[in-house]
């Protein structure tokens, strides 16, 4: 089996841990979000999934990449530092994927956005919004799914407003809505999550699609394929 260190061992720590043995991973090092990543051992470690705090990330990452181990960043809210994360992991000839949302169903659901987005496009009476809720715990807001819902939108060719809100309660795992409206008729995308359980196992998939590779990619290339290759 694969040798798999996590970094962070909160609720989703702990689901990877348990959901790992499926996925062909033995969990043989598990640091805690305040862990001091620079002096610990990673001999033999084939990857490390980082599922943090938004503030903790890049400098996670970036001792990570330093000591070159592949890895899989699960954290949102950082995306701010990408560029230096990236470049790190670039000079050290190591693998990066992270990504807004690494539930296979989100990312489905993303390119149903997209393609609706592109079609909305040629009809300005229709205006759009984009509506997420996540449990009062979660620390960014609106959340990066949903920012990347939008983008992939923009990259569709939609270009007027898209009206963004975000609410925190309870417990919700998290749900993200896409709606075009106009005088005649709604229509509304909707995507529910009914437990982690889809995050964690997107995450332990592109821990396995990480092996041999060397660069930064997106949860997407590793689904549907990176620029140049198949995914596998």
């Amino acid at each position: 089996m694969k040798q798999l260190a996590l970094v962070g061992y909160g609720k989703m720590g702990r689901l990877l841990h348990q959901l790992a043995p499926e996925a062909g991973f033995d969990v043989k090092l598990i640091l805690d979000v305040d862990a001091d990543l620079a002096s610990q051992d990673f001999t033999g470690i084939d990857a490390a999934i980082e599922f943090t705090e938004p503030a903790a990330a890049p400098g996670n990452l970036l001792a990570l990449a330093a000591k070159g181990v592949p890895t899989v960043s699960g954290t949102t809210g950082w995306f701010g530092r990408l560029d230096e994360v990236a470049a790190a992991y670039k000079q050290n000839n190591c693998v990066l994927v992270y990504g807004a949302n690494f539930s296979i169903g989100v990312q489905l659901f993303a390119r149903l956005c997209a393609e609706a987005a592109a079609l909305f496009a040629a009809h300005p009476d229709y205006e759009a919004w984009a509506w997420e809720i996540h449990h009062s715990a979660k620390k960014d807001a609106p959340s990066g799914t949903l920012l990347m819902l939008v983008d992939r939108m923009r990259a569709a060719g939609y270009t007027a407003k898209v009206d963004t809100a975000a609410s925190r309660a309870g417990r919700v795992p998290g749900t993200h809505e896409i709606g075009f409206d106009s005088a005649a008729d709604t229509i509304t995308l909707r995507h529910t999550a009914r437990s982690r359980e889809g995050f964690a196992r997107g995450a332990l998939f592109a821990a396995k699609w990480l092996e041999g590779r060397r660069g930064v990619y997106d949860f997407s290339e590793a689904l549907f394929g990176a620029p140049g290759e198949q995914s596998e």
